[in-house]
């Protein structure tokens, strides 16, 4: 059994998870900093990271004693290097560093979007398949043909589904974080508002949230500078609609177009159960499979970041010291390009001292 130790820390949740063998989730400790960054209608950067700082040690420890495993007992320590807050990945990725060359542990960098489409994988998902990554900051249609094996079928050209959903919120006074305000008003409206999908007219699988969320935002102001009254609801209900159209639509043509069977979804807005309610349908109108990860690993979490390292576990693909966080970078960055070819370099200086 391959125990791996993973770290998490790229936007406001600090977290730590031991997983075994890129399946079973034996701990999963997610510290959120939601309430407090709510009052400021977002993430601010340096209290993130701030906070990463004053409780990382405790939550590490909390996932190794829930999994009832010691250090001595994992057999890697995982950490997201990219993309993200650039303070926070640091807090996270300076930490799994240490604590992997403290214990004489091999190190694996594990890019956040692939963690999330890897979250599937600890609920039965095995490739090929296609997977819509949607969450604050990332909107993007990728093949998956084997494990680490990835191709960007189509991706949005402004604003992320996430991000779109938060500013919606924002402007209806329904609070942060969006999505899930969103969502709930949503189930009390009525989806009678219509909102125009872009249409690039060239084939594309690309999405755009710009002008929805502009329009949404239109809308409002539009009301209230002649005094009627928005409900809220209906408005939540219309934009939804939308956009789950939108990213279903897309998504279940490029999984057509690549010949799979199997779709899937990752990301935040994945836990959105409009968009889990048409996916489900759409697979069943085509004869699909349609997978999604349980709504805790919908969200930043570390268990996902675990079940994508063992893939670089069995490998040997492993992380050197000189690994530094990016706050962007695409998926298909591979990790081979971050890498010395052969043995790891520190790893082995370090035995041989």
């Amino acid at each position: 059994m391959v125990k791996i130790l993973a770290i998490e820390s790229s936007c406001d949740e600090t977290a730590a998870a031991v997983v075994a063998d890129g399946t079973t989730v034996l701990s999963n400790i997610i510290f959120s900093q939601a309430d407090l960054h709510s009052k400021y209608g977002g993430v601010v950067p340096e209290v993130a990271s701030r906070l990463h700082i004053e409780c990382i040690d405790k939550v590490v420890d909390e996932a190794l004693k829930e999994a009832h495993t010691a250090l001595e007992d994992i057999d890697a320590v995982a950490v997201t290097f990219a993309p993200g807050l650039i303070g926070s990945l640091l807090v996270g990725l300076s930490y799994a560093k240490a604590l992997a060359y403290a214990s004489n542990k091999p190190l694996i960098g594990v890019h956040h979007i692939e963690g999330h489409i890897c979250a599937n994988y600890l609920n039965g998902l095995t490739p090929p398949f296609v997977c819509l990554v949607a969450s604050g900051g990332h909107s993007h249609i990728i093949k998956v043909s084997d494990y680490r094996n990835y191709e960007i079928l189509g991706k949005t050209r402004d604003d992320a589904a996430g991000e779109a959903f938060d500013k919606v919120a924002r402007v209806l006074g329904l609070g942060y974080p969006g999505g899930p305000n969103v969502d709930k008003a949503a189930r009390n409206g009525t989806p009678c508002i219509p909102f125009k999908k872009p249409d690039f007219n060239d084939g594309t699988l690309d999405f755009s949230f710009s002008g929805i969320k502009t329009a949404v935002i239109n809308y409002v102001h539009n009301a209230e500078q002649k005094g009627e009254e928005v409900n809220k609801n209906d408005l939540a209900a219309s934009f939804q609609k939308t956009v789950v159209e939108l990213l279903s639509e897309n998504t279940f043509k490029a999984a057509k177009q690549s010949g799979v069977k199997k779709v899937a979804l990752a990301g935040g807005v994945a836990s959105n159960s409009a968009l889990r309610e048409e996916f489900q349908r759409l697979a069943q109108k085509n004869n699909m499979e349609f997978f999604r990860p349980d709504p805790i690993f919908c969200t930043d979490n570390a268990a996902m970041i675990g079940a994508a390292a063992y893939h670089y576990y069995v490998r040997e693909e492993f992380s050197d010291l000189s690994l530094n966080a990016k706050a962007y970078l695409p998926i298909n960055f591979t990790q081979a390009d971050l890498l010395e070819k052969g043995k790891n370099k520190w790893l082995s200086a370090k035995n041989d001292a």
